[in-house]
């Protein structure tokens, strides 16, 4: 079976190269059809084909506004461009769709079409971006999502088919695991070695809670608090305002330096106000390390399997005892951490997601699909 993976603007360059080596790896021939990640080095393709298609004239940081705008006016000619790629393909399977209201009108023709929602709705909507998003759920033949709760806010929410509505799971990301010690960033070195630790990972946005995170913080004293991540709001105030036990790494970090923070890490903590799931906290998963996380989204599915407990989102003082419970009682999370390796290796492995998506592959090859 010929797959197209596509992640046209690399929003998830390690959930991409998880996929398409998983899929590879069942026996279909893959092609990851993205741009150049902005941010480092990519994990190399393992049995599949990379070509970087989109944005081959951007140039600048991350966060150049010229970046920006010539990704905008390559968007419609390498989508087209694409649309040509794409008779290759049996089936084209979207990981995102960065410019929504134009991207309905530029998919590819006469083949099935698969979409998997990271997030069933922008979070930072632009104006008209929501409702293009919800326009664009109709041009596909099946949408993957990673939760039960996503299945439901799709189909009950959005008004989307049901039986275009499949529920297969984020898998694990899986780290690099040697010399891990010599590669956290030089912030974090100079850490006690007996104090837990408690890490808080990922790009840093509004709804992920930070603020109520070193609310609930305060009062503790014999543990530190870890903030891992690319700011992308104006965090000096918190900085400011936090304790001396709290440590800060507002920078995208290597794959090496991310392994060595969740090596050290005793308790991930993921405090979001909204979410459908979280690649970190499936990181966390992979690594065996324990979580604390609020009640939303697919968060309490990921609880139910012993690798996490959950407090009410938004409540800084559930948080609080959460945490100090957590981080009193080392035989807690030693069962969780167990609990967290068996559903690496059971449910959320990449083997079993392989299977599921290639499955969901040829029942639209066998429907002939095509909206």
């Amino acid at each position: 079976m010929r797959v197209h993976v596509v992640d046209p603007a690399a929003y998830t360059p390690p959930y991409d190269h998880a996929l398409c080596a998983a899929l590879a790896r069942a026996g279909a021939e893959v092609t990851l059809v993205t741009s150049a990640f902005a941010y480092g080095e990519v994990p190399p393709a393992e049995g599949y084909e990379r070509r970087e298609l989109f944005y081959r004239a951007a140039v600048g940081g991350p966060s150049s506004r010229l970046r920006a705008a010539v990704k905008l006016a390559e968007h419609m000619p390498d989508m087209l461009r694409y649309r040509h790629l794409a008779r290759a393909a049996e089936v084209v399977h979207f990981q995102w769709l960065p410019v929504q209201h134009l991207d309905g009108h530029l998919l590819p023709a006469r083949k099935p079409l698969v979409l998997t929602a990271h997030d069933i709705l922008p979070r930072e909507p632009r104006p008209g971006q929501l409702r293009a998003q919800r326009s664009l759920y109709e041009r596909f033949d099946a949408i993957v999502v990673h939760s039960e709760h996503g299945h439901e806010r799709l189909i009950g929410e959005l008004g989307v088919d049901g039986a275009r509505v499949h529920v297969i799971p984020h898998g694990v990301l899986a780290l690099p695991n040697e010399g891990l010690a010599q590669q956290l960033p030089d912030q974090l070195r100079r850490s006690p070695s007996d104090r837990p630790v408690v890490l808080m990972f990922g790009l840093l946005r509004p709804y992920k809670g930070l603020n109520l995170l070193l609310q609930a913080w305060r009062g503790i004293e014999d543990a530190e608090l870890w903030v891992v991540g690319m700011a992308r709001y104006d965090i000096a105030p918190l900085q400011k305002a936090a304790p001396e036990n709290v440590r800060f790494v507002t920078r995208f970090v290597s794959d090496t330096e991310m392994a060595a923070c969740f090596e050290r890490a005793d308790l991930a903590v993921l405090p979001y106000r909204e979410a459908d799931q979280s690649g970190v906290a499936f990181t966390a998963l992979g690594a065996g390390v324990p979580m604390l996380l609020s009640d939303v989204g697919g968060f309490p599915e990921l609880a139910a399997t012993g690798a996490a407990r959950t407090f009410p989102a938004g409540d800084a003082g559930a948080l609080h005892t959460a945490l100090t419970d957590l981080l009193a009682d080392p035989n807690a999370r030693a069962a969780m951490s167990e609990m967290a390796r068996a559903a690496a290796g059971g449910k959320y492995s990449w083997e079993k997601i392989a299977l599921q998506t290639l499955d969901l592959y040829g029942s639209l090859l066998g429907k002939g699909a095509n909206r």
